[in-house]
């Protein structure tokens, strides 16, 4: 009953929001200004209208025509915000959770479910995904580059699956970084203090020949620990080394080639606490986090109309992430990914493509983190099609498509949507979509064993408790329902609305197995392990608001809210 009355009370709400949505759009059609006023408004939609994005439906379209709840961080954005890390320039957008852990380590997700690996937000950084098949999640504190080169952030709250495939499940972030062209000169950057003990950048960039740029960069920074409560330093500081380049050419009138490359290394420390199998069952110690990796990326794009282009990109990716005393990850990604887009007739732009990604890692062990195999190969096919129809020009679309992939652990799986969009007039847009996303599982949810509590049995022997992966473990299932308006009234004005309903189902849950009697490591031990389930159901929805105000040139305004419920169900 009582679960009966959370959904009825849930869809009054959401009926009264669309309600005030839609009474919004004909209140203002229904008493718009004479012809003359309107030009001198629309002028103001000049600056709006320089924001093109790219993630909602990979093509460039214009912010306020996206089907999607979508938040754009400018580089204006991240100058002002005084940011030092790409983490906390995302502390702006509004709906998505930004928390940090200590001093190197953040939990960032949006629409729920936040964690140190949320697993089901989508990272990307120039279209190479970051997020870590290991974990299930992102290492955000390898994430970074030269924070003067990156053009804009893209925040997707929501499902993106259907374009960028499994694990886009309550969001996409693509972080987009300037072409070399638009990087010349040279750059130089430095400060310390308090916090940022000392941090400097230098860039440099320059022409090939007429139609080939290129930029390069180096980058250091070195930081605190965080305090504890009684005023103590913590073990938690860090430093970190980075350097990369970008090339851009245009081969021809229409062909770009792109070629960009990172390297990095760093380290930072922590405080751990671990089971022992005899007294005092746990020991606390301060450890080393060393990590290092390099990635290449290669693009080349040919356009054919303005409506009709392809794109091959090819990246390969290597990190290793190691902790001591807890174990070192070594991981290898190749991928390819084709897409092709063109107009079918005139009312039908078509965009669709294929991927492969060649997965291969290992894992030094421990007693405390373990993996079975230690070392795995994993492979992963990917194809989508979407075609997004004009039912009237430039007024009312519908978006159809899907994504369909083949992995190693559950076999295929398809993540339709479908979205609606209207736009009665420059300064409106509604826009709805329902679609199914899911999140797959990692090579942690099959393999993992985490020792984390040990304690005297009854009789006198150690009893070990541990959470293990599960083979049985299945992809966590989302379907969602969006509805969402944006309205600039001004130039100096804009407002975003934003709701969601989701179901989700398979959730990961802790289930209790069979207790079992180990001899190694010594001294024998009673096990009691914890296995990872899908045995949780559940249903979240919410409203996220944004607003933006120009006051001046100079000075602006931003204001955001976001509110969430989460109802979960079962073990």
């Amino acid at each position: 009953m009582l679960a009966t009355q959370k959904h009825s009370a849930f869809a009054r709400s959401f009926l009264v929001l669309v309600l005030m949505e839609f009474m919004a759009v004909f209140a203002w059609a229904s008493d718009q200004p004479p012809r003359e006023v309107r030009d001198l408004i629309e002028l103001g939609f000049e600056k709006l209208a320089q924001v093109n994005i790219t993630s909602v439906s990979k093509k460039e379209e214009n912010l306020l025509d996206a089907a999607a709840a979508v938040y754009v961080v400018t580089q204006e954005d991240i100058r002002r915000s005084g940011a030092a890390s790409i983490p906390e320039a995302l502390r702006m957008v509004p709906g998505l959770q930004v928390a940090r852990i200590d001093a190197n380590k953040w939990a960032i997700t949006s629409r729920g479910f936040n964690g140190r690996y949320a697993s089901k937000l989508l990272v990307l950084m120039d279209g190479r995904s970051i997020y870590t098949p290991l974990f299930a999640g992102v290492y955000w504190e390898v994430q970074d580059t030269l924070l003067e080169d990156v053009d804009r952030i893209e925040v997707i709250r929501g499902p993106g699956a259907t374009l960028w495939g499994a694990n886009a499940v309550n969001g996409v972030i693509n972080i987009i970084t300037k072409k070399a062209g638009e990087t010349q000169g040279g750059l130089a950057t430095g400060g310390g203090g308090d916090e940022e003990r000392g941090f400097g950048g230098l860039r440099y960039g320059g022409k090939l020949n007429g139609n080939a740029s290129y930029r390069a960069y180096a980058k250091y920074f070195n930081r605190d620990s965080f305090v504890d409560e009684s005023g103590k330093d913590g073990t938690d500081e860090w430093d970190q080394y980075r350097g990369g380049f970008r090339v851009d050419w245009d081969s021809s009138q229409d062909d770009s080639l792109t070629f960009q490359g990172d390297a990095y290394s760093g380290n930072a420390g922590q405080t751990m606490t671990q089971p022992a199998l005899a007294p005092p069952y746990s020991r606390t110690f301060d450890g080393d986090i060393n990590v290092s990796g390099e990635n290449v990326l290669a693009r080349w794009k040919r356009s054919f109309s303005s409506s009709s282009d392809m794109e091959i990109q090819l990246y390969y990716d290597n990190n290793e992430y190691g902790e001591e005393d807890v174990g070192r990850s070594d991981l290898d990604i190749f991928d390819l990914d084709f897409q092709h887009r063109f107009m079918l007739g005139e009312r039908h732009q078509v965009i669709w493509g294929l991927g492969y990604r060649y997965i291969h890692g290992k894992f030094d062990s421990s007693f405390a983190v373990s993996f079975d195999p230690e070392n795995r190969a994993d492979h992963l096919f990917t194809a989508f099609l979407q075609d997004e129809i004009a039912i009237i020009h430039d007024r009312l679309h519908l978006i159809v498509g899907s994504k369909f992939e083949h992995n190693d652990y559950t076999g295929s799986e398809a993540q339709p949507n479908g979205r609606l969009v209207w736009t009665p007039d420059p300064r409106h847009t509604v826009w709805t979509a329902i679609s199914r996303a899911v999140r797959t599982p990692s090579w942690s949810d099959h393999g993992i064993r985490i020792n984390f509590l040990a304690f005297p049995g009854f009789d006198g022997s150690t009893v070990l408790s541990s959470l293990n992966g599960g083979r049985n473990f299945d992809s966590e299932e989302l379907l969602a329902y969006e509805l969402g308006y944006r309205l600039q009234p001004s130039d100096r004005l804009f407002f975003d609305l934003s709701t969601f309903y989701n179901v989700y189902n398979n959730l990961l849950t802790s289930e209790p197995g069979a207790p079992f009697y180990e001899t190694t490591p010594a001294p024998a031990h009673l096990a009691t392990p914890l296995r990872f389930g899908n045995k949780m159901d559940g249903e979240t929805y919410g409203v996220e608001a944004a607003a933006t105000w120009d006051v001046t040139e100079a000075w602006r305004l931003m204001a955001g809210y976001s509110w969430l419920n989460m109802d979960l169900n079962g073990a």
